[in-house]
């Protein structure tokens, strides 16, 4: 890769903006409210945890059978910026844990703050401002859920339908793109 321009291309295409992550993260918080309404904010925490770790997988799978490449060149150094902040936001899991050994619904809301900060860095890895946008929302959110002693469903429910709509937006922005690019190439 020759330049910033180039790795951001690649990683768009690769992964079609990460729409489909995005979209795959909001369907797992939507099961996480389900779980909270039809079992336990404890289940839904857990819910929310072990679907996490499928996100990548299931959004690669889904972006394979939709026609996305799913895996960026070797050399591109953004590659490695996204696997630290998945790390990073790793590292931040117990802490929202220990949040919800005081009121569960701080989990969820923990929870949105950390993944909305971790977008904020998608905007430099996929070069688009949609990601400063959806990160500014769930932690907005976030922050307006805390300050409005919102339920855990309330909160889990919040962070599935801003990301599932920003998940569809952003796969229609990478389609509308791919279609320019189909067409300038012939």
């Amino acid at each position: 890769m020759d330049n910033l321009k180039e790795a951001q291309q690649d990683m768009k295409y690769s992964y079609g903006y990460g729409s489909i992550g995005v979209f795959v993260s909001g369907v797992i918080w939507l099961l996480s409210s389900l779980s909270v309404h039809f079992y336990t904010p404890q289940k839904a925490i857990w819910v929310l945890i072990i679907g996490g770790v499928f996100i990548f997988p299931l959004s690669t799978l889904i972006g394979k059978l939709t026609g996305i490449k799913g895996d960026h060149h070797k050399g591109n150094p953004l590659g490695k910026l996204a696997m630290e902040g998945t790390i990073w936001m790793i590292m931040c899991i117990p802490l929202a844990y220990g949040l919800s050994l005081h009121k569960t619904e701080w989990f969820f809301q923990g929870m949105l703050m950390i993944i909305g900060g971790r977008y904020l860095t998608f905007a430099s890895i996929y070069g688009t401002k949609m990601y400063w946008i959806l990160g500014g929302i769930l932690g907005l959110a976030a922050f307006s859920l805390f300050k409005i002693e919102a339920g855990a469903f309330l909160s889990a429910l919040s962070g599935g339908c801003v990301e599932i709509i920003f998940g569809i937006i952003m796969y229609s922005i990478y389609l509308r793109e791919k279609q320019k690019q189909v067409i300038s190439d012939q």
